[in-house]
């Protein structure tokens, strides 16, 4: 009897793990970050489930172009972030961080020719009690006008960057200054 192959979450978890492995942290809350999701990665049996318990990760994008980064104000939050949210069954946190974009700005951005590149980590409270292991990733955007859909917060802006820091919620700003050009 051959063993079963590893199912696409599992292999999804372990790219995961690799990548946060590798990722040098650009100050202390995202050292915290990387620890705490490297833990919850080992002890969470479905760690992309939302509904496996009130600990899980989360797909975030941090969208650059040609007009800067790429910024919406969340709507229940009133703080101004990066497109991003929870994983749908069967889907990569890669490819939750592109989703969003589009679902949140109306922006179809895409990850760099060489592929999705984690650029940052973040633990943070979300709704409902929840623990939010918030994983970033690099998308690049052409000069596109954010035309986000009804139900999405329709305070979507391009910024600078020295801007984008200066309004970002603190747990963004490490990630923005590790990018900026």
């Amino acid at each position: 009897m051959s063993p079963e192959p590893p199912r696409p979450a599992d292999v999804a978890v372990a790219a995961l793990r690799r990548a946060i492995s590798t990722l040098t942290p650009t100050d202390e809350r995202e050292a915290a970050s990387v620890s705490r999701i490297l833990t919850e990665l080992d002890r969470l049996p479905h760690p992309l489930d939302q509904d496996a318990g009130p600990i899980h990760v989360t797909g975030s994008a941090i969208v650059v172009g040609p007009r800067g980064v790429l910024l919406h104000r969340h709507k229940r939050m009133g703080i101004w972030l990066q497109p991003g949210g929870h994983i749908d069954h069967g889907e990569t946190p890669w490819d939750t961080a592109r989703r969003e974009t589009t679902e949140e700005t109306g922006i179809r951005a895409a990850h760099p020719d060489s592929g999705p590149r984690l650029v940052h980590v973040d633990v943070h409270a979300g709704p409902r009690g929840h623990t939010h292991l918030d994983v970033r990733y690099l998308l690049l955007a052409g000069d596109e006008v954010p035309t986000p859909p009804p139900g999405e917060s329709p305070a979507v802006c391009w910024f600078s960057w020295s801007r984008a820091v200066a309004v970002a919620d603190a747990g963004l700003v490490g990630a923005l200054r590790r990018l900026r050009p």
